[in-house]
């Protein structure tokens, strides 16, 4: 989830607890007192070389209103990289389960997680439900953590584990681009570089026309799919319609159709956003404080009538060996790189 954090910290007892707990990097998953993993940081920097694995023991019965939550799925978003990289507008909180000496920080923003323990005076959760993070920044790399209970959402657990765990981010900022600016009726013409990110994924079976740069989107509704602006834009049969909307990801060069409305969600090409006279550009900044509950229903009901689907993805587990932390360091290579092609679901196996 986009935005700035804004929840609360860990219950004081939780820390408390953990003052008489020496924390040491270890990678021994046969170790009954320190089984839960985090996939953790300590300072800003390059993803591949900065990430590590810790260990920490059980989590101890949740205090009030707070709830102990296993996590079964995490994805790993390009927002993800650039907070590890210290570039991004919305800010970690330190974990204060592994931070002594200096902060330690986990990674991950969206997830989906099982309830394993309320506390006194919750009556909205119950154990074996499953939540997703509301809370920004609360970091979802993590095998299982206390949390308030107004920073998660109940889901239902008839989704697809995939679905459910990416329900927070990318669907809900394609929706929003879509209804928030221009008002688009069947058969009109959307256009979005970056295609083969999750976001563009999640609207190409909408009844709109859209025309999309990289990759393999055709399968999954996709009108037009290109890899060269000018080529393409000459040879789309337009059936007497102008583009409406272009959703911006990359900026730099040759991003923008004229007299229409831009939305730029992301700059992964790290340059200025080109653009003319006639085009009405947007910002956005996908939050999910307002309206929470009501787009996270739509959003189910959309993933259940097959209009909104799961993106192309791979689980990647992270089980207490030597080579889990090769294993994270060559997969952020390759996604900062934009060389991996298809969704990170990371699963911290205990």
């Amino acid at each position: 989830m986009d935005e700035q954090s804004t929840g609360s910290s860990e219950p004081n007892q939780l820390v408390a607890w953990t003052r008489s707990f020496v924390r040491t990097r270890t990678f021994a998953s046969s170790s009954a007192a320190c089984k839960n993993k985090a996939i953790v940081y300590r300072k800003h920097g390059n993803p591949s070389e900065v990430l590590s694995v810790l260990s920490f023991p059980d989590l101890p019965p949740p205090p009030p209103n707070t709830a102990n939550i296993r996590f079964r799925l995490s994805p790993i978003n390009p927002a993800d990289i650039n907070v590890i990289e210290g570039v991004y507008p919305a800010k970690p909180v330190p974990f204060d389960l592994l931070s002594q000496d200096a902060p330690v920080y986990v990674g991950g923003n969206e997830g989906l997680a099982e309830v394993v323990q309320v506390g006194d005076g919750v009556r909205q959760l119950k154990k074996g439900d499953w939540v997703v993070m509301t809370k920004p920044q609360i970091g979802t790399w993590i095998s299982a953590r206390n949390v308030n209970v107004q920073d998660v959402l109940r889901v239902p657990s008839d989704l697809e584990e995939a679905q459910a765990a990416t329900i927070t981010v990318n669907p809900p900022t394609a929706y929003n681009m879509l209804h928030d600016f221009v008002h688009l009726e069947k058969g009109d013409w959307v256009i979005q570089n970056g295609a083969n990110s999750a976001v563009c994924e999640s609207f190409c079976t909408n009844g709109w026309k859209t025309l999309n740069f990289v990759r393999y989107l055709k399968d999954l509704g996709a009108t037009q799919v290109a890899t060269a602006f000018k080529d393409q834009i000459k040879t789309v049969d337009w059936e007497d319609r102008s583009i409406r909307l272009g959703l911006n990801c990359i900026s730099g060069q040759a991003t923008t159709t004229d007299d229409a409305h831009l939305v730029s969600y992301g700059a992964m090409s790290r340059e200025p956003l080109s653009g003319s006279d006639n085009l009405t550009c947007h910002g956005f900044w996908q939050s999910l404080v307002q309206e929470r509950e009501r787009l996270m229903e739509n959003l189910v009901g959309l993933m259940r009538h097959g209009k909104l689907r799961c993106p192309e993805h791979e689980v990647l587990a992270i089980g207490g060996s030597e080579g889990d932390e090769e294993k994270i360091s060559e997969v952020m290579k390759r996604l900062r790189d934009g060389r991996y092609g298809r969704k990170v679901l990371l699963k911290l196996q205990v």
